[in-house]
């Protein structure tokens, strides 16, 4: 059995700040189809791209992931 996330907001994220999944994608070194697919929740991101997102957007993994509504990433160490 495969359990995918729910990342919903992916695509809320990309959308509200003007970006296509052609320009993300080039920022993950991949595919648009490829992105697509996260976007849709066929396949799950890697954790190394969601790290990539994350950073690109400035915005905590929990957050993209549906996990709290705060924004803020964590401090880094």
């Amino acid at each position: 059995m495969v359990i995918l996330m729910d990342i919903s907001r992916l695509k809320d994220i990309r959308e509200d700040r003007d970006y296509n999944q052609t320009q993300i994608a080039k920022i993950l070194n991949t595919t648009q189809q490829q992105y697509s697919k996260y976007e849709l929740g066929i396949q799950l991101i890697p954790i190394d791209r969601l790290e990539k997102l994350a950073d690109f957007y400035d915005l905590s993994i929990d957050y993209i992931i549906g996990r709290t509504n705060v924004r803020k990433p964590y401090p880094k160490k």
